[in-house]
């Protein structure tokens, strides 16, 4: 356990905010995280259950299986697969399963990665490398792909439902925890993404502006 502690760390910054690595004490369900980086992926943290990671992950499950019932030592590796975050978000998902000598699993590392950023930079290169049909008039407003204007929704409704009351009732600290949000997801690369961000909280593009600088700042020191 104490030698992939850093290990989980290391790739977590090599990886970016997008892909979580969570190591788990598979002895310790009931507070099985004992390292993590990215956690806000899933929203967990060092001490949260092991229930409490993406849905539907049968690919983990039947890692564990597997492991479980092996007669041998050895690590069981599952492949990139799709999963769920608690919050609904898409996922990808890789794990490994480490055993004992007699078969018992006893960790298991696994890496979850939001895909999300990377659909919308897709989104915008097509969109900047195609544009608009020759036929288009050339005065014509171009608007987003529905792919992107999907993406940028799901980002926003994510971070503003999180803490399930109407926008007029959050405080200053959750609206910044939610612009905090739609920024590690990559939304504020997208033209016309402030804009969005303020209309669904209620607040000036200036507000938005503001709170990202508050961000960053924090995130400096």
């Amino acid at each position: 356990m104490e030698v992939l502690k850093p290990v989980v760390h290391m790739m977590g910054s090599m990886l970016g905010p997008n892909t979580e690595l969570v190591l788990h004490d598979l002895t310790n369900p009931e507070a099985s995280v004992i390292a993590i980086a990215n956690g806000h992926v899933s929203g967990r943290d060092v001490g949260s259950p092991i229930l409490t990671g993406p849905k539907d992950d049968r690919a983990f499950s039947a890692a564990l299986t597997s492991a479980t019932h092996a007669a041998q030592s050895g690590h069981s590796v599952v492949d990139a697969y799709p999963t769920i975050s608690p919050k609904g978000t898409p996922l990808r998902s890789a794990t490994v399963v480490y055993r004992d000598a007699e078969g018992i699993p006893f960790a298991a590392l696994c890496m979850n990665a939001d895909l999300t950023v990377l659909k919308l930079a897709h989104a915008w290169l097509e969109q900047s490398i195609h544009g608009r049909p020759p036929s288009a008039a050339a005065n014509e407003v171009q608007s987003d792909p529905p792919d992107m204007d999907a993406l940028m929704d799901e980002i926003i409704q994510s971070a503003v439902q999180k803490f399930g009351k109407p926008v007029q009732f959050m405080s200053k600290d959750e609206k910044v925890h939610a612009v905090e949000e739609m920024l590690r997801r990559g939304l504020f690369i997208v033209k016309g993404a402030v804009g969005r961000a303020a209309a669904a909280l209620h607040m000036s593009r200036f507000t938005i502006y503001n709170y990202l600088d508050e961000i960053r700042e924090r995130d400096a020191k």
